[in-house]
């Protein structure tokens, strides 16, 4: 059975709930096609400040469904590569979403379910959450930018452990190394993450998504491009009426009303 994409939402915070229960909430081509068409309509949605990311039930995500790859190896290999796309066009979307994007891990995130975490702007996990990149235990490699990711957060010997061993890190550990931003108690992921999002969808929207660029940008730009980036963001922002009312209640110390 294939699985779906669940939308809601909550006080500005749109919640997509991977849904797959059978095969321990698996990934798919229409989970793929399904994240990225709801990202796209809640850009244009000004009602939305924020995404949270998150499991039905006590798993957040088991990764690729063996059984679907089993068969795909009966198939040309393009079959295979234009499913891989599918899921790169979904991990390429979170990344450049011009919102913040949350990950609420109860359970175990593993293979590209821990690509999908690690993909989101912030990640909360439950303190029994454990995270797994799980690819060479059935003889295979990353994929959802699962090594690109690791290789930039984590030290090499590091992410060489969970690369090459595909052995289970605890949630505590990858909160020590600053992977995980939040520990919660278990059960307790999609509420931490709501609380989170509370937080950010307080601060100016455009400010935001101007960070997140500079974020991104920062780790291939040189300095110099940086630094200009910088420049043409900050003038944006501060010519745009956001930043006129949050000069003006901080001065006023008043809670800013942000649109």
């Amino acid at each position: 059975m294939a699985g779906s994409l669940k939308s809601t939402s909550e006080a500005g915070t749109l919640i997509l709930t991977l849904s797959n229960p059978e095969t321990r909430n698996t990934l798919g081509p229409e989970m793929y096609a399904a994240g990225i068409e709801a990202l796209n309509a809640a850009e244009n949605n000004p009602e939305i400040r924020s995404v949270i990311i998150t499991g039905e039930g006590a798993m957040f995500c088991s990764g690729g469904n063996l059984q679907r790859l089993q068969a795909n190896r009966r198939e040309a290999p393009e079959v295979q590569a234009q499913s891989i796309e599918g899921l790169h066009n979904w991990m390429d979307s979170i990344r450049t979403y011009p919102k913040p994007v949350i990950a609420a891990v109860e359970g175990a995130a593993a293979g590209a379910g821990f690509s999908l975490a690690l993909a989101c702007d912030f990640l909360v996990a439950a303190s029994n959450a454990v995270f797994v990149m799980s690819y060479v235990n059935v003889a295979l490699s990353p994929d959802g930018g699962g090594s690109w990711a690791l290789a930039r957060a984590l030290p090499r010997a590091l992410a060489n452990e969970l690369l090459m061993l595909g052995e289970r890190m605890p949630a505590q550990r990858l909160h020590d190394r600053g992977l995980v931003n939040r520990l919660c108690a278990p059960g307790e992921a999609l509420a931490e993450s709501l609380r989170l999002a509370g937080q950010l969808n307080a601060r100016a929207p455009n400010a935001l998504a101007s960070i997140k660029e500079l974020v991104n940008d920062a780790a291939t730009n040189p300095l110099s491009l940086q630094l200009a980036s910088e420049r043409d963001h900050f003038v944006r922002n501060l010519h745009h009426p956001n930043g006129a009312e949050g000069i003006e209640a901080f001065l006023q110390k008043r809670t800013p009303g942000y649109r």
